[in-house]
């Protein structure tokens, strides 16, 4: 197992999800997880990652098939924000762009949850490689992140 998946799996020990990590084959967009997963697009959890000038991150939990406006980002934060690079992605998070999850990163970054996710009984995400993702009742993922629900997609 990864160091990846091992600290996604520890993160949802410690938030007692009981949940299992499944591999896939490799899943690099919202789509191929929904087929890989045989579940609706909007039942993927999207983890989008926003920077500052300064270097700050923000988390956008959003449903598979929404986009996050940068606008509407930059009021929930209240801060300009846009794209994060890869770089930053990984430093903050510990995990590269396409693999990673909603909860276990090396540092707290402050997130917000796509309200679209709440309608399912059940919703995928990422657990820290495009290959490897786990799915919970959405309630619960929403407790485990500490992600606060807001409208911010486009």
């Amino acid at each position: 197992m990864s160091k990846s998946v091992g600290r996604v799996e520890a993160a949802l020990r410690e938030a007692r999800l009981g949940v299992r990590i499944v591999e896939l084959g490799d899943c690099r967009t919202a789509e191929d997880a929904a087929a890989a997963c045989d579940c609706g697009l909007d039942q993927i959890v999207k983890s989008i990652l926003f920077a500052d000038d300064a270097g700050g991150l923000a988390l956008f939990l959003t449903a598979g098939g929404n986009r996050v406006d940068p606008d509407r980002a930059s009021a929930l934060a209240g801060r300009a924000l846009g794209r994060a690079d890869a770089g930053a992605v990984r430093a903050a998070t510990g995990f590269a762009i396409g693999g990673v999850p909603p909860l276990g990163h090396l540092t707290p970054v402050p997130a917000w949850w796509d309200p679209r996710l709440s309608k399912f009984d059940e919703v995928w995400a990422a657990a820290g490689t495009p290959r490897h993702v786990f799915a919970a009742p959405p309630g619960e993922l929403l407790r485990a992140t500490g992600a606060k629900p807001a409208a911010f997609t486009a």
